[in-house]
């Protein structure tokens, strides 16, 4: 992949971003294209076939596009966990029956981890998988499952023996057309409809033993790791969108007159946007900081809390407040302007992966221990 492929693909979204949104539609065409472009592989190790670029690289690849727009740039980033998932952890016959598709995005992966009644705490997921025979068999139910309308290749994680807690927690890579597995309709959400949100049902589906990819212990502690990466990255995609908002409200203020100047003239304007900006390199900071602790290999948990929590308060304030700067003309989705689909977005951060008071819980927890 390089830079033009990047700038191209963005450039697609700027295009067609709003019509997606307006017709809540998965833009399966774009996750195509960013397969051919190798994105689809972006933390997937070089010699699997993938970019192998660190969480660092990737972040800043998914905040570029988040600035055009933040559902897409969640769904491809969580179809490249999911690849890059399975080729460190893929047994040899999964790995050579899904992740030349994935690589390329012929086929789109998902995670399937919270569940109707288990959101925030992980660990109480019900849905599970009893061994039969040569076989495991799948019942229960997953909820807001991003690529879910579009998805082939599921990592489903499941309950093997209740009475182990976490510990029983194992990871599968199942067929979406397996016999039993069944959709539910698309999420209708205030926005981000492009990253394709919807749940799943389970009915005594079977599947080899070797689908089992994460043993039941390693599999949670691996989905954990998961998260503080998905953490890093929404931070990064918030930073994309209030950057994107920045810029749009600075060319907004800058032609539009009143009162015998433009607004931007007005101090009390020049004063928001200038806290935007801080919120803005502040925000950006501890996201760098967090990508910077897994490339070292510190210990990533306290410093990705820290990063989400604040990335994604500032999205909400930050582009609330650009929006108040803009007047009415900030209200509007047909503009050409993105405020208002990024607004919409800045909302749902604050529970992906993790609520912000789950993000308050780590860092309580590391400040008392």
């Amino acid at each position: 992949m390089t830079g033009s492929a990047l700038e191209a693909h963005c450039a697609r979204v700027a295009r067609d971003a709003a019509a997606w949104e307006s017709a809540r539609s998965y833009p399966l065409d774009a996750m195509r294209e960013a397969g051919k472009s190798g994105l689809a592989g972006m933390l997937t190790p070089r010699e699997s076939g993938g970019l192998g670029l660190a969480l660092g690289d990737a972040c800043d690849i998914v905040s570029r596009i988040a600035a055009e727009d933040f559902g897409h740039a969640f769904a491809l980033k969580v179809h490249a966990n999911m690849t890059a998932s399975l080729a460190r952890s893929g047994r040899d016959n999964l790995i050579s029956r899904h992740l030349d598709d994935l690589l390329h995005a012929r086929r789109i992966g998902a995670f399937l981890l919270t569940e109707p009644g288990a959101g925030s705490d992980a660990a109480a997921i019900t849905a599970s998988a009893r061994p039969d025979g040569g076989h495991w068999v799948i019942d229960g139910e997953k909820a807001w499952v991003t690529n879910g309308v579009a998805a082939g290749v599921l990592l489903v994680f499941l309950q093997t023996d209740p009475s182990q807690g976490w510990r029983g927690i194992a990871g599968f890579i199942v067929d979406a057309d397996t016999p039993g597995i069944a959709r539910t309709d698309p999420y209708t959400l205030l926005g981000g409809h492009s990253a394709g949100v919807c749940g799943f049902s389970f009915s005594s589906v079977r599947v080899d033993h070797a689908a089992m990819i994460l043993s039941p212990g390693d599999a949670f502690r691996t989905a954990m790791r998961g998260i503080n990466a998905a953490r890093a990255g929404v931070a990064a995609m918030c930073c994309g969108m209030v950057g994107a908002a920045l810029d749009q409200t600075l060319d907004a203020v800058a032609s539009r007159g009143a009162f015998g100047r433009t607004i931007g003239d007005f101090q009390g304007v020049q004063w928001m946007l200038a806290d935007v900006a801080t919120d803005l390199r502040a925000a950006r900071l501890l996201t760098r900081d967090a990508t910077a602790a897994f490339e070292s290999g510190e210990d990533v948990q306290v410093a990705c809390a820290h990063a989400k929590k604040f990335a994604t308060r500032v999205a909400w304030k930050a582009i609330s407040d650009c929006m108040q700067v803009m007047g009415a003309r900030g209200f509007r989705g047909d503009d050409g302007h993105s405020l208002a689909r990024h607004l919409a977005c800045a909302r749902m951060t604050q529970w992906l992966d993790g609520a912000t008071e789950i993000q308050n819980v780590v860092i309580a927890r590391s400040l008392v221990r």
